[in-house]
């Protein structure tokens, strides 16, 4: 197509719209538009709220009698601690880790289900960075075809929970979790 012949004086605004359009797909409604630039503005205040929600979460998981320990670089005695602290200005993030402690005798690959079955406010899904509180027990869902030495070579343990902290109240979460780890 020859731009000058086609569109005239607007060859250039013409061709500007068409080849970006061609070549990386439709544009943006203004809806959709809209909807990523409110994402964008209110992104601080949601990073504020689920660093805040996840440090308390990790603090009482760090407690709790039915966790055997908790990963997470805002806590103090993680190798990573520094870092985050350097790095996230002394937010971490919203995402962490914690081993279920199962029962003695007990298959930590079933405790660690048997606790993501249990939860009804966090819900199950393995993607991360959502205004919902998500949680997934890899060794039942995303790496249930493992064993437990492939498993181990991967770095993920048969109890580890990965958890990806929201913005509900902090009370609803931690009785969320609390009520799934008794069931364990």
């Amino acid at each position: 197509m020859v731009y000058t012949e086609a569109l005239g004086p607007a060859a250039f605004i013409g061709r500007a719209r068409v080849v970006p359009l061609r070549n990386t797909g439709a544009a943006l409604s203004p809806f959709n538009a809209f909807q990523i630039l409110q994402g964008i503005e209110t992104l601080a205040l949601r990073m504020d709220r689920i660093c805040e929600n996840t440090m308390k979460v990790a603090q009482h998981l760090q407690q709790h009698a039915k966790v055997a320990w908790v990963s997470y670089a805002g806590l103090p005695d993680h190798e990573d601690h520094a870092l985050a602290q350097h790095y996230m200005g002394g937010r971490a993030s919203g995402l962490f880790t914690f081993g279920v402690k199962s029962a003695p005798g007990d298959d930590a690959r079933a405790a660690g289900a048997r606790f993501l079955d249990a939860l009804q406010l966090f819900t199950r899904l393995v993607n991360i960075g959502d205004t919902k509180s998500l949680a997934t027990h890899p060794a039942s869902t995303t790496h249930r075809q493992l064993s437990p030495e492939e498993l181990a070579k991967t770095g993920v343990k048969e109890e580890t929970v990965r958890l990806c902290v929201g913005i509900e109240h902090i009370d609803d979460l931690l009785a969320d979790l609390d009520q799934a780890l008794a069931k364990v």
